[in-house]
């Protein structure tokens, strides 16, 4: 399964609003759960079992409620039984169709 999310403060002491440290607390979080993970500008990508996921995504919330006493969560989940390494196999499809459309 892979689950993308976003977390963010709701609030931040940073004069330019900035969020950046928060959302640091969050992805070590996810770093140091072993999961294979993809960090984007927008999402982090998580692969592993509903559980293993889910806890570490409460973990990652968990780090930001810390700075701040509202956390926004954005989850998405891509849930496909007996399919490991989606992570990067998926883009793996997509660009090989790019490079040979109707392939």
């Amino acid at each position: 399964m892979l689950f993308a999310f976003s977390i963010a403060p709701g609030t931040t002491d940073d004069p330019d609003g900035s969020v950046s440290a928060a959302v640091a607390d969050a992805i070590r979080v996810v770093r140091e759960s072993g999961l294979p993970n993809e960090t984007t500008s927008m999402f982090t990508t998580i692969e592993g079992d509903w559980d293993e996921c889910m806890t570490v995504i409460k973990s990652a919330c968990e780090a930001v409620a810390a700075r701040s006493p509202r956390v926004s969560l954005v989850l998405k989940a891509d849930m496909r039984e007996g399919f490991t390494g989606q992570l990067t196999e998926k883009v793996e499809r997509i660009e090989e169709q790019l490079r040979h459309p109707g392939a």
